[in-house]
């Protein structure tokens, strides 16, 4: 698969098979992903993936706590978003949300229903393999571009080995949690978790692509 297809096909998949997939290939696809840069190659990813029932129990755990109202364990360990979202961040934002939900028939007024399709976050939308990926609490803002460059390079090769995505920033929501259920030492910073497996192309959250702004938008060529 060529790099440009990679990219135009990787989505963030919403609905997963349950198709196993094998230990090999996570390997694969993790240690291939090492060839991403960092700065002073410092490579400073941290990964842990679980299956099974060992990711059956912390979906368990959190499902559990989610349905009793609990929305997370305590503040994330980084600023998601800007405390203030200016334009045209706060119009994207606004859209890509009303898109994917009416892409399966959710109003915005729909409150339970909004609230089951978030708590999809963590189940990893039925993916059979879930990732954490977190980095040294030392690090700055360098270092989080680096393993961000590093989770891209994930969900290529992922694309590569026929397998779909998706990047869960929610999961930076449950840091006490994740970290005592996997045994993070506390001298590493949940970044957040990734859903992988086989997409299931039958569901119509699949069919939907968020929208990207046009190149004038973004980039400012000079010189050509």
């Amino acid at each position: 698969m060529r790099v440009s297809e990679a990219l135009d096909t990787r989505i963030t998949c919403r609905a997963f098979l349950d198709t196993p997939v094998p230990e090999a290939t996570v390997k694969a696809i993790l240690a291939g992903a090492s060839r991403a840069p960092s700065g002073g190659n410092l490579q400073p990813q941290f990964v842990w993936a679980l299956t099974g029932d060992n990711l059956a129990r912390l979906e368990a755990i959190v499902l559990e706590r989610v349905a009793a109202g609990e929305l997370a364990d305590g503040a994330t360990e980084y600023q998601i978003y800007p405390p203030v979202m200016k334009e045209p961040y706060k119009s994207r934002r606004s859209k890509v949300g009303a898109d994917m939900y009416a892409a399966i028939g959710v109003t915005r007024d729909d409150v339970v229903g909004e609230m089951e399709r978030f708590a999809q976050n963590f189940a990893f939308f039925g993916a059979p393999v879930g990732m954490f990926f977190a980095i040294d609490r030392g690090m700055q803002q360098g270092q989080r571009s680096d393993l961000g460059m590093y989770i891209m390079s994930v969900m290529l090769l992922a694309r590569e080995h026929g397998l779909h995505t998706a990047p869960l920033e929610s999961w930076a929501l449950w840091p006490r949690t994740v970290r005592a259920f996997v045994g993070m030492p506390p001298e590493l910073m949940l970044f957040c978790g990734l859903a992988l497996g086989h997409m299931d192309t039958s569901h119509p959250i699949n069919r939907w692509h968020a929208e990207r702004a046009p190149l004038s938008e973004f980039a400012v060529l000079q010189g050509f």
